[in-house]
């Protein structure tokens, strides 16, 4: 099995998921966008993870690179890859597949739990999420579901929290595979953003919570081996009852 992860900045890195990988023998490895390494191709990936990041879509003028991952991420979902999209990653594929993508009312930034919809009870997050779990946040931007994808779920700052297209393509706009030293890390760079306001926590109630961390990257495990099951065909997976995906 072979996982692909695209990385957007040096401090917003895979952070649990080579772990895991790591565990059931899988080979993962990074491509670096912000440091112009070559963009794999079709044939050197199973599963495709699209990382955060600072970027907002709607500037890709910025970052000429991103107008070539898009057009990978197009091609990975035409190609029948299974993708995986994380906050930035997530806005990127609603943003390449006709939704769109805008600022924030309000940022998000630290753990505060979501909801899912009815829907996500038959999705790809069927049967591995509570009803609603405690997640961190780190986000000013959202994204607008394209056509044809399902709503996963929300939360009170942000309506668009997960979305599912077609059997293959989930989207996250939260960081379940954030680990202590990926957050102490943004939170020392982008410390700047944590001022007083509704949603956004400070950098030591962003670490406190240390098992908030460990139950995070418990979802997130359970997820990649749910897209690992798609990935290889089986149905039947890892005690979770067979489903069809919406």
């Amino acid at each position: 099995m072979k996982i692909r992860c695209l990385q957007h900045v040096e401090y917003e890195g895979p952070a649990c998921i080579p772990d895991w990988a790591a565990a059931r023998g899988y080979r993962c490895s990074t491509t670096r966008l912000d440091l112009r390494e070559d963009l794999p191709v079709l044939d050197d990936f199973d599963l495709l993870v699209v990382l955060g990041g600072p970027m907002s879509v709607y500037r890709e003028d910025r970052w000429p690179w991103m107008r070539q991952e898009r057009r990978l991420i197009r091609k990975a979902i035409d190609g029948g890859k299974v993708v995986l999209g994380i906050c930035l990653g997530a806005q990127m594929i609603a943003a390449e597949l006709g939704g769109f993508v805008e600022a924030s009312g309000e940022q998000e930034i630290g753990w505060f739990d979501i909801v899912l919809t009815s829907e996500a009870g038959q999705s790809l997050l069927g049967g591995l999420l509570p009803g609603k779990p405690i997640v961190f946040h780190w986000h000013g931007d959202r994204y607008q579901r394209p056509p044809g994808a399902v709503r996963l779920a929300y939360s009170e700052a942000c309506d668009e929290q997960a979305f599912q297209y077609g059997d293959r393509v989930l989207g996250l706009q939260f960081h379940l595979e954030a680990t202590p030293a990926w957050v102490d890390r943004l939170a020392r760079r982008d410390q700047d953003q944590l001022v007083a306001a509704t949603y956004i926590q400070t950098r030591q109630e962003m670490l406190s919570p240390v098992e908030n961390f460990a139950r995070a990257n418990e979802l997130m495990k359970r997820i990649l081996d749910r897209l690992v099951d798609v990935a290889i065909g089986t149905t039947h997976d890892r005690g979770v009852e067979s489903r069809s995906w919406i």
